[in-house]
């Protein structure tokens, strides 16, 4: 992989975790990332999104590339569009510059064959909650590109479970993760259907 190992690299620690293929919007306010993104849409640069939470920066972050500014404010604010691209590992951290920076590794993952039976359940369960969620089942042709990256990109998880699915570096073993939660997913949206047409019967949820 070219650029493996690249110094320097920005980094925006967030209380929030992105995947590659996500897309995820951002408020740039404060002066350093200010900053940081400016050099990044002069460059055509990444940039790398981790997880500041409760234990600390996490190690495994995502690249992302800003795909579009959606508004520059006259005090230097700006929204942008950002989309995850690859993951990397923190090797080493930064903090002379204007801005959180290290030298991180893009790393890929384990070379294996995908698991057949491994894909379908994943392809499956994607299925079945995009279906009870938008009344939209996908094309078989639209499920067959779908790694579990792209599908887990359009759900939105709790952060401890996107993490997980980051840390990976075996694709088998993401798919079989992101089948449980949607299969999770699909249980949690079945029992508030149930709940809210209980309640709109007779205006009480039983838990039983």
């Amino acid at each position: 992989m070219p650029d493996r190992v690249v110094r320097d690299f920005r980094l925006f620690p967030l209380d929030k975790v992105a995947l590659p293929h996500e897309l995820v919007p951002l408020h740039i306010f404060e002066e350093r990332y200010r900053t940081m993104i400016g050099e990044c849409l002069e460059s055509g640069s990444e940039f790398g999104i981790v997880w500041a939470g409760e234990e600390g920066v996490r190690p495994v972050g995502c690249a992302m590339e800003i795909t579009e500014v959606l508004e520059r404010m006259e005090d230097g604010r700006m929204n942008i569009l950002t989309r995850g691209t690859r993951p990397f590992r923190i090797v080493d951290e930064r903090h002379d510059l204007a801005y959180p920076a290290g030298t991180v590794e893009f790393v890929s993952d384990k070379e294996e064959q995908p698991d057949e039976k491994t894909v379908a359940a994943a392809h499956e369960a994607y299925g079945a909650l995009v279906e009870q969620a938008t009344d939209r089942a996908p094309e078989a042709e639209e499920l067959r590109e779908m790694t579990a990256y792209r599908m887990a990109a359009t759900v939105d998880f709790g952060d401890d479970a996107k993490q997980g699915l980051l840390d990976l570096r075996s694709e088998n073993a993401r798919l079989r993760l992101v089948t449980r939660l949607f299969r999770a997913a699909s249980r949690r949206l079945g029992f508030i259907e149930r709940a809210e047409a209980r309640a709109r019967s007779n205006g009480k949820v039983r838990f039983s």
